[in-house]
């Protein structure tokens, strides 16, 4: 009894201090979740911070009212023809070579068709043929008909025999046409130029042999007339009603720099193309030097006496994909919305937009590949309008 009073007397010191460590370790264990709590609040405030991707943005500038519109044009013949043989054969001689100059109707190879000729000297015997029995059919006829006058032969008799006579006919004539034919086809053998101009191809040697009317025949020569030349060039639809026929439009080319030439708006398609928005049109230009060479690039530029609502953007605002150019504008929801645009003109370092943007759009500058429509953005500053700066 006096031992078991001992050890109670004894436990009562040790029991304040064991709870005073339980509550110790309590508050250690509480204060070491509040800093890791605290911890990973900062550490997902700052991924999100993370993830959020900084932009400037940036305000299109108006494109400059008065200039010149430059547009890519390719250069072409006023007239082209690709000369195909019409008979097949070999090549017994060509007499004219590229550059060379030819005029309408000139000869530019001969060619041997022994075949066609033989044809032609069967179809010429089968005619001969035809007509002989033809005649002998007509005196058959003419003396049924006389007979038939006197009652010597009956009338279903001489019916057969002026019948006869129109079916000698019809052999006849059809072996006239085919002699006539094969004549023309004889005369294939000489290839001529169809008008005045130069040659821009030869494609035959002497001996070549040249197969007719096949899938695979190739053109032996081509002819362009270059005294004249013309391009098509697309301008964009807000540019559309400030060009017109007999409009005066100055070409330029890389291999004459400094040198222009002067072109006129023959024709234009009047109607849009909804696939690239733009108008196609027709210059031409006198080429009596022949510096303008068909299938060259040049640049058309058209005087403008105002740029419309076009707008001005640095070409490091444009994103290319598989839906087109487009820009990426941030929305009053602070997220970014891709709009697709059409480019007026390209000028390298600016491009001017006829469509699909506005003013006062807030464009991102230099976008993120991996920028997203409706991706959350910060806007950290606003970059410098652009220059418009016309050629």
């Amino acid at each position: 009894m006096a031992e078991q009073e001992a050890v109670q007397r004894a436990g009562k010191p040790l029991r304040p201090i064991v709870i005073g460590a339980a509550l110790l370790a309590v508050g250690v264990a509480g204060a070491g979740i509040a800093i890791r709590s605290r911890a990973e609040h900062r550490l997902a405030s700052w991924t999100d911070a993370q993830s959020t991707p900084e932009v400037t943005v940036l305000h299109p500038a108006a494109a400059t009212t008065q200039g010149n519109l430059s547009l890519p044009a390719a250069l072409q013949a006023l007239n082209s023809a690709p000369i195909f043989a019409r008979t097949s054969g070999y090549v017994r001689r060509w007499y004219v070579d590229i550059g060379d100059p030819v005029r309408a109707g000139q000869v530019l190879a001969v060619l041997d068709a022994p075949e066609v000729d033989q044809q032609l000297a069967a179809a010429r015997a089968n005619l001969q043929t035809a007509q002989a029995n033809r005649q002998l059919a007509a005196s058959t006829a003419t003396r049924w008909r006389t007979m038939l006058a006197e009652d010597a032969v009956s009338k279903q008799e001489t019916d057969e025999k002026i019948g006869d006579l129109a079916a000698k006919t019809a052999v006849a004539e059809a072996a006239r046409a085919d002699v006539s034919r094969l004549r023309f086809t004889q005369g294939f053998t000489r290839l001529v130029a169809p008008f005045a101009g130069v040659v821009t191809s030869r494609a035959t040697d002497v001996g070549a042999l040249v197969t007719a009317g096949t899938a695979g025949s190739t053109p032996l020569f081509t002819v362009a007339d270059v005294s004249r030349i013309r391009a098509y060039v697309r301008v964009p639809q807000s540019y559309s009603a400030q060009v017109h026929r007999g409009q005066h439009v100055t070409l330029a080319l890389p291999e004459y720099p400094g040198r222009r030439f002067d072109a006129e708006l023959t024709r234009t398609a009047d109607a849009v193309d909804p696939a690239s928005g733009t108008v196609l049109v027709e210059v031409q230009a006198a080429n009596p030097d022949r510096a303008l060479k068909p299938g060259a690039y040049a640049q058309a530029s058209f005087p403008l006496a105002s740029g419309g609502n076009a707008l001005t953007l640095p070409a490091s605002a444009l994103i290319i994909g598989q839906k087109g150019t487009q820009v990426a504008v941030v929305g009053a929801d602070r997220r970014a919305h891709l709009r697709t645009i059409t480019i007026g003109q390209d000028r390298g370092a600016t491009v001017e937009v006829s469509a699909g943007l506005n003013r006062g759009d807030d464009v991102i500058d230099n976008p993120p590949d991996s920028l997203a429509e409706g991706d959350p953005v910060r806007v950290t500053g606003t970059a410098k309008a652009p220059v418009d700066a016309r050629h």
